[in-house]
């Protein structure tokens, strides 16, 4: 198994997309909608739950769900899936602009 940089910040946005930031320096952005309609995702079809739980468990993005910090009970998202996907510009320093 390659190294992959910690998870150290993650930013929801309303179109239901997630820009997953890592300690290296990389930026990704999570498209969540394709899984909405699936098992566990259905809970984040709820805007305010797929905003509001959105958060950094087990080392990775993830949504507490019940609001505990119980990182057995999240729903959360491989580091390695996550840092696969192609790097993108910073959202955040360009709504700075």
């Amino acid at each position: 198994m390659q190294y992959t940089p910690e998870v150290v910040q993650v930013v929801p946005h309303m179109d239901y997309t997630v820009s997953v930031y890592f300690s290296d320096g990389k930026i990704v952005l999570y498209d969540v909608r394709p899984k909405l309609k699936l098992g566990v995702f259905r809970v984040l079809e709820d805007v305010d739950i797929f905003m509001g739980h959105c958060k950094i468990l087990n080392d990775t993005l993830a949504w507490d769900v019940l609001g505990n910090r119980d990182e057995t009970a999240c729903i959360d998202i491989d580091p390695e899936t996550l840092y696969a996907l192609d790097a993108v510009d910073d959202p955040l320093a360009e709504l700075a602009n």
